[in-house]
């Protein structure tokens, strides 16, 4: 994977992205990856990335709540799954292309989507009555990244 120094390469590396292949190698080419930051391309790149980062978001919520919590391993692998997803994402909103401002921004915006969805499944899990689901989900938590 050629590492990304012009815009197009760039929207390369950013489709392979959204189609969920090669997540570590996509991330390490990231990392290393340059662009110019200058008005027009920033913009375009940055509305591109959160796009990608939003719709995998939501892509790995969506499959996290097609799993029964009744299965308790098939449950537990799902959050664990959620979790690395969200990880991973806030990784690549932590790139060195943007601007340090900006990538703290990004990066607290899957923060606190992983914060409101622990909330959630903490609140959800009160109505079990044995307990059992409160301790899973607090013991596989999808913000612990």
């Amino acid at each position: 994977m050629k590492t990304p120094m012009i815009y197009s390469e760039w929207v390369d590396i950013l489709n392979i992205l959204k189609n969920r292949t090669n997540d570590e190698e996509v991330l390490e080419v990231m990392k290393k990856g340059t662009i110019e930051w200058q008005s027009g391309v920033a913009e375009r790149l940055t509305k591109r990335l959160i796009n990608i980062v939003n719709e995998r978001m939501q892509y790995a919520i969506d499959k996290y709540q097609s799993v029964k919590y009744y299965d308790e391993r098939r449950f537990i692998q799902s959050l664990l799954n959620l979790r690395k997803e969200l990880k991973f994402l806030s990784e690549v909103l932590n790139i060195a292309i943007i601007p340090e401002k900006d990538r703290e921004q990004y990066r607290d915006l899957v923060v606190n989507q992983a914060n409101i969805i622990q909330n959630s499944l903490e609140e959800s899990a009160k109505n079990d009555h044995s307990g059992k689901l409160l301790s899973i989900v607090k013991n596989h938590r999808v913000n612990n990244f």
